[in-house]
């Protein structure tokens, strides 16, 4: 008999057993028709069955405890005609039901995974789970409300929905944001100042004061161990007269704190040491709380349904794969996460879930690589000689990363399926040159381009850098046939824009999300290029796909990602990375100034002034905050204007300004009308000016290495040799040595790396994968060793069995649905 008739049998025995009060469930029989109607049909039940069973149970609630006898006799009698097997005597009720099925002891009466069996489990023995043994589905009542546990009510409940917890599954994946550890026990006369430690003693005097003038209060306890004597302090907590009394052994932990000489102990937390150390002598988990949920409560909650239903789980792991990659099972690693039982523990714990999200990451972005080259993609064939012609009329020649990256797209258009790459270059390596040969392979055979740049100025420059590549004498096309399309684009021109693309008289449209906004329609889209691509949403990037069918896409960045991250977040992507600056680019010497020598980078940029060159200073803040004592751009900029260069134009450019004012000013500064540009990191990305040699960055340590990077890279874009100036906010050896990285060396990639061990993944993850980041609660991009070894055995099982459809892995494919239902669908 299927596992969901029987859990239905079990249901109607116990059902009977109370006298048909319909107490089986909690909230009425009703109730498991939320799950069991598509566990049965996954089972494949017949569906006439379903429906009766549904029908029964739906109207139950409204008989009489005879009439529900009757009901569910007859309910089973179709069962047993359908499914022969299927043997239980329903019988009439009894005269006074037992007690309601939550208070029973034992839960034999309900299926194991029921929501009943939550509610009245006894506290489970810290038992390994067993991958690969068991049921092949995740339990049933990991589903159930909050609302099951004792103690935690509607009100309750909507309060822990603040935190994303609200069924028991959630809870067993809501991990301790950082723990204390208390598990080393100190002696009283060991104590000194500052330690977070774990004393256990027996409380000699214990009294409730108020204090004077005020009206609060104050409870002290002194406990003594034998070895000595601590004072322990808690504030406004009166009620502890009624639970501390003279004689008892406590156990205590919190941070010793000093008082007129003597050693304290204030607001600790404690348990008598009769119970369960669960807070005290112990590694303790700290969850992330909300208002009015406490951490004592809500640790209480979590090690309930964590100690019982941990050991339960069927690991969704393959026990191939966990002996492959060294790993501990699910069931023990989720219990040691939230209640260790030592460092090592621990650690073994976090890595075996970290693995878990970088595995699944890497499942999903292999299906979706798939799914991608699944469908067919228009083919072009670039003829050899049209190609050498193309790449000979260019100012200049291509650099040999350029030359691959071409290769790379030449190869992805003829290969009949979508072209998906990632190209990565650095700062001047000359990715918009590449793009451009790209868009004249496409519009030779007679379709279309679209480029999507993150800024109105970007796109500009992008169009005229297209012009004169493409449309010079002698280029590919005409000037008309290539147009800018952008938000303060005339609406008569943008009319003219619609026409020409929607009949294909236009061959290339640049611009900013306004290319792919209604009523844009092209007649043959067949290449979208998306630049600067981690400042664009899933969505943007879906609705410019959507304006072409199946067309190919080229997606650049000019943040230098480490090689780890990027078969990580971008492994649905062709990755191509061109390392290597063009002929005649002079590396920028940069220095690092501490705060007092901020007169010699104002000496350098008039010296700069003078010889007609320009300079950025960047500063770390719009505005100044009454929370920090950093620079900010908008008081800096009316402070240097009056008082350091007051002869000299300064313009200003920040966040909060409108995007067109942004394009003004940086027009402005772009055509000389400004002598300084005083900014925040809104420069990052924008316009070239080859004529500023100096980039000062004020605030320096509060920015990534890529960052800083990126930041020099908007100098050195002329003849002229150009200089970076760092000045971090203090002088901090630790920091400096930090920054250092940026004085030894220009290669973005170095950088990158460092970055990414230094500071994390949070530089280079931008606006991808909107669901995707928050998703990682134990995974660290930074470790790079545990990335290869998942995205190895992500591949390997990959290749064996891509739709996970063999039987181990059916577990395997719910976990997987699991981990990516939270995000957008698509990576890329």
């Amino acid at each position: 008999m299927q596992p969901s008739l029987e859990k239905l049998r079990k249901f109607f025995r116990l059902e009977h057993e109370n006298g048909y009060g319909n107490t089986a469930v909690i909230g009425g029989l009703a109730r498991i028709l939320d799950y069991w109607e598509g566990e049965a049909r996954n089972e494949m039940v017949a569906e006439s069955l379903v429906q009766a069973v549904a029908a029964t149970l739906g109207e139950y609630a409204s008989l009489a405890p005879e009439g529900r006898a009757e009901a569910l006799k007859t309910l089973w009698k179709q069962i047993q005609d359908k499914v022969p097997e299927a043997a239980v005597k329903v019988q009439a009720p009894r005269s006074s039901p037992p007690r309601a099925v939550a208070e029973a002891s034992e839960p034999v009466s309900a299926p194991e995974g029921s929501a009943e069996e939550a509610v009245r489990a006894p506290k489970a023995a810290r038992l390994r789970s067993q991958p690969g043994a068991g049921t092949s589905k995740r339990p049933i009542a990991l589903n159930a409300s909050l609302t099951v546990l004792a103690g935690v009510g509607p009100r309750n409940a909507a309060m822990l929905a603040r935190l994303g917890l609200e069924t028991l599954g959630d809870m067993l994946y809501y991990f301790p944001r950082r723990y204390d550890d208390y598990s080393q026990l100190k002696p009283i006369r060991d104590l000194f100042y500052g330690q977070q430690v774990t004393v256990i003693g027996t409380v000699v005097t214990a009294e409730a004061r108020q204090m004077r003038g005020r009206a609060r209060s104050i409870f002290e306890a002194v406990i003594n161990d034998g070895t000595g004597g601590l004072r322990l302090t808690w504030f406004n907590q009166p009620w502890l007269v009624n639970r501390i009394k003279a004689g008892e052994a406590i156990s205590v932990s919190g941070k010793i704190d000093q008082y007129l000489g003597r050693l304290v102990m204030t607001n600790p937390d404690w348990e008598p040491v009769e119970v369960d150390n669960l807070h005290t002598n112990r590694i303790v988990p700290i969850y992330p709380l909300t208002q009015n949920v406490t951490q004592k409560w809500l640790r209480k909650l979590i090690h309930q349904v964590v100690t019982y239903w941990a050991p339960k789980l069927t690991d969704h792991l393959p026990d191939t794969l966990l002996d492959a990659a060294e790993l501990s099972d699910l069931g023990m690693a989720l219990l040691q996460a939230h209640f260790p039982d030592s460092q090592e523990e621990l650690q073994a714990a976090r890595r075996r879930l970290a693995f878990d999200e970088i595995f699944f990451l890497q499942m999903g972005v292999l299906s979706q690589k798939r799914d991608w080259q699944s469908v067919e993609g228009r083919v072009f064939e670039v003829d050899t000689d049209w190609l050498e012609k193309r790449l000979s009329a260019l100012p200049y020649a291509l650099t040999n990363a350029q030359q691959r990256a071409v290769e790379a797209i030449r190869t992805d258009l003829k290969a009949g399926r979508p072209m998906n790459r990632l190209l990565q270059g650095d700062v001047g390596s000359g990715k918009t040159v590449v793009a451009a040969v790209a868009a004249a392979m496409v519009t030779a055979a007679g379709a279309q381009v679209a480029i999507m740049a993150p800024t109105s100025i970007l796109a500009e420059q992008h169009f005229h850098t297209f012009r004169d590549l493409l449309a010079e004498e002698g280029g590919a096309l005409s000037t008309e046939q290539i147009r800018l399309l952008v938000g303060d684009t005339p609406e008569k021109e943008k009319e003219e824009i619609r026409s020409g693309l929607a009949e294909g008289s236009i061959k290339i449209v640049i611009g900013t999300h306004a290319v792919i906004e209604e009523p844009i329609a092209f007649a043959d889209l067949q290449l979208a290029v998306i630049d600067e691509q981690h400042r664009f949403g899933v969505e943007q990037r879906a609705a410019l796909r959507s304006k072409g069918t199946n067309p190919h896409l080229l997606v650049m960045t000019a943040t230098p990602i480490p090689r780890s991250l990027a078969l990580t977040l971008y492994g649905d992507l062709d990755l191509v990375v061109m390392d290597e600056l063009p002929p005649g680019r002079q590396p920028i010497p940069t220095h690092i100034l501490i705060p007092q020598e901020r007169e010699r980078a104002y000496t350098l940029i008039r010296s700069q002034i003078e010889e007609h060159r320009q300079a950025f200073i960047i500063y770390p803040l719009v505005e100044e905050s009454e929370k920090s004592d950093q620079l900010a751009a908008t008081e800096e900029h009316a402070r240097l204007q009056k008082e350091v260069f007051p002869d000299l134009k300064l313009g200003l450019l920040h966040g909060r300004m409108r995007p067109d004012e942004k394009d003004a000013v940086m027009l402005a500064f772009r055509d000389r009308q400004y002598d300084i540009l005083v900014s925040t990191t809104v420069v990052e990305v924008g316009v070239d000016v080859p004529n500023a040699t100096v980039m000062l960055v004020e605030g320096a340590n509060r920015f990534g290495l890529a960052q800083l990077h990126q930041l020099r890279g908007r100098v050195g874009r002329g003849e002229a040799q150009s200089f970076c100036l760092l000045i971090p906010d203090h002088e901090d050896a630790v920091e400096n040595e930090r920054l250092s990285a940026m004085a030894e060396t220009n290669d973005g990639f170095i950088l990158a790396e460092r970055d990414l061990q230094q500071r994390g993944p949070g530089e280079f993850l931008g606006t991808r994968q909107a669901g995707f980041a928050s998703s990682l609660k134990m995974a660290s991009l930074s470790d790079v060793a545990l990335i290869e070894k998942a995205r190895l055995q992500a591949q390997a099982l990959f290749e064996r069995d891509p739709d996970l459809q063999e039987p181990a892995h059916s577990l395997l494919s719910e976990a997987l649905g699991r981990f990516w239902s939270g995000g957008k669908g698509d990576l890329s």
